[in-house]
C-alpha cells in the first residue's frame, strides 16, 4: 500500500517530521493548519518553510473547506483539540449527526466520510477519555460511536513519552483506527480485546506493556450517535480497543525505558536575555507551595493549595510536560541553572525543540520568540510518532 498522508491540524508538522524520520517513503498530499483569531498564521508558514505548500486550501479555517477535494490518502493523522463533544439531537425527518459548531471533531468525521482512509492516527490530551466530569467518558463514546458508524474499528493507548525514553514527562491518548476491510483488521479479527491490548495490537507492538490487569468490558448499543451523547457513561482506562461496538478497556503499565535527562539538551553561551535578573521572589513564591483563600465567581470562598515544584528543575531529570506558556512568568515555566554560568535562567527555543525531538531551529522561520514557545507547547513529541510509524511500516507492507 502507498505511503500517503493526510495531515489535519498539523502545528508545526510534528506528525509528518515523526512520519519522514522512520521512512522516506510516507508522503503527505494534502496538510491543513489554521489558527483561529490569529493575524499572522505562523505554525503553518513554518510548516511551509520546511515542506512547501500544496493549495490555497491549507492554511484557512477546515471547515470550509471541501473534504471531497482533499486528495486521497491512506492515513489520516491530525492532533485535534479537546472540546465538548456532545451532539444535537437530529431535527424530525434529519440524517446524520449534528455536533457543537466549531468542534473539530467533526471536521475529522467529515474527511472520513469523504475519503474514507484505510488508516487513521489522532492524537489528544488524556483526559478526553473521562471527559466531561458531568458524564465521565460520553465525548470518548461519541467518538467510538462515530468511527464504528463509519466501518473502523479502534485501539487506543496513553502514552508517557518519558517512560518509553523522551525528554519529557508528556501524558497524550493516541487513536488508532482502521477500516474493517483492511488486511490488519483481517488478521486481528481472530484475537480477542485482551489479546490486542496485551501484545498482538498496534500500540502493544509499538510501547510494550507489563501483563494486563482487570479487564472492563461495555457495548456500544445504539447507532444514533446523539442517544450516546444524552447517556452513556463509562470509565474508560489508558489502553483498550473497540470492534463492532465492543469496547475492552484496561489499564496497563509501561515497560519502561530510560528517560533522556534534561542536561542533553542544554545548549550553551546562551543570551542574557534568557537569565531571571527580576521578579526571584515571585518566581519562588508562584514554584513554591502554597495554601491561598480564593473566592468563586458566585462567591464562595474555599481553600486553594498546591504543591512545591523543583526551582530550578533538576537538568539529571526528564523534562515536565512543556505548555504553550513556557517562558512566561509563571509555575509550568521552567527554569534551570545553567552549567556554565551557574545562574538561572530559562530554556531557550532551541532548547524546547530539542525537548520536543524537534531539529534545532525547527521554528527559527521569521517567527517570533513567545510563538516558538507557543508551537513547542502545542507540538507532539517527534520520536513517539517515529516509533509508531515503524509499526505502520510493516502494517502497510501487508495490506
Amino acid at each position: 500500500m502507498e505511503k500517503t498522508v493526510c495531515e489535519l491540524f498539523a502545528g508545526v508538522g510534528g506528525f509528518r517530521l515523526g512520519l519522514e524520520k522512520a521512512s522516506k517513503d510516507w508522503h503527505t498530499v494534502w496538510f491543513s493548519q489554521w489558527e483561529p483569531g490569529a493575524k499572522k498564521q505562523w505554525a503553518h508558514d513554518c510548516y511551509v518553510q520546511h515542506w512547501g505548500d500544496v493549495d490555497e486550501n491549507t492554511g484557512k479555517d477546515i471547515a470550509l473547506v471541501d473534504k471531497t477535494q482533499i486528495p486521497n490518502h491512506n492515513l489520516l493523522v491530525g492532533g485535534f483539540p479537546c472540546q465538548d463533544y456532545s451532539v444535537a439531537r437530529p431535527l424530525p425527518g434529519a440524517t446524520g449527526i449534528e455536533g457543537k459548531k466549531g468542534v473539530l471533531w467533526w471536521q475529522i468525521v467529515e474527511t472520513v466520510e469523504a475519503k474514507h482512509p484505510p488508516f487513521i492516527l489522532l492524537e489528544n490530551v488524556d483526559r478526553l477519555l473521562k471527559s466531561p466530569a458531568s458524564q465521565r467518558g460520553r465525548d470518548f463514546g461519541v467518538m467510538l460511536s462515530c468511527l464504528n458508524n463509519l466501518g473502523y474499528s479502534v485501539e487506543w493507548r496513553v502514552i508517557n513519552a518519558a517512560e518509553y525514553g523522551a525528554a519529557q514527562r508528556r501524558r497524550r491518548v493516541f487513536i488508532f483506527a482502521y477500516k474493517n476491510t483492511t488486511k490488519y483488521s483481517e488478521e486481528t479479527s481472530i484475537l480477542e480485546g485482551d489479546e490486542i491490548i496485551s501484545s498482538k495490537g498496534f500500540f502493544a507492538r509499538t510501547f510494550p506493556i507489563e501483563p494486563l490487569g482487570k479487564i472492563s468490558m461495555v457495548k456500544l448499543e445504539t447507532e444514533n450517535v446523539w442517544e450516546i451523547s444524552e447517556s452513556f457513561k463509562f470509565e474508560f482506562e489508558n489502553a483498550g480497543f473497540m470492534r463492532n461496538g465492543l469496547v475492552t478497556t484496561s489499564k496497563v503499565i509501561p515497560v519502561f525505558e530510560e528517560p533522556i535527562p534534561l542536561s542533553r539538551f542544554v545548549d550553551t553561551n546562551v543570551p542574557e536575555e534568557f537569565y531571571l535578573r527580576e521578579n526571584l521572589e515571585k518566581w519562588k513564591f508562584l514554584k513554591g507551595a502554597k495554601k491561598l483563600l480564593r473566592t468563586s465567581k458566585t462567591g464562595h470562598q474555599y481553600n486553594y493549595a498546591e504543591g512545591a515544584i523543583a526551582f530550578p528543575d533538576p537538568l539529571e531529570s526528564q523534562a515536565r510536560t512543556m505548555l504553550t506558556s513556557e517562558a512566561s512568568v509563571n509555575r509550568s515555566t521552567h527554569v534551570i541553572e545553567d552549567p556554565q554560568t551557574k545562574q538561572l535562567r530559562l530554556i531557550t527555543p532551541r532548547e524546547a525543540e530539542r525537548i520536543q525531538g524537534f531539529e534545532d531551529d525547527w521554528t527559527n522561520t521569521g517567527m517570533t520568540k513567545r510563538m516558538r514557545y507557543f508551537c513547542m507547547g502545542n507540538a507532539l513529541v517527534v520520536p513517539m510518532i517515529t516509533r509508531m510509524a515503524k509499526t505502520l511500516d510493516e502494517i502497510f507492507l501487508k495490506e
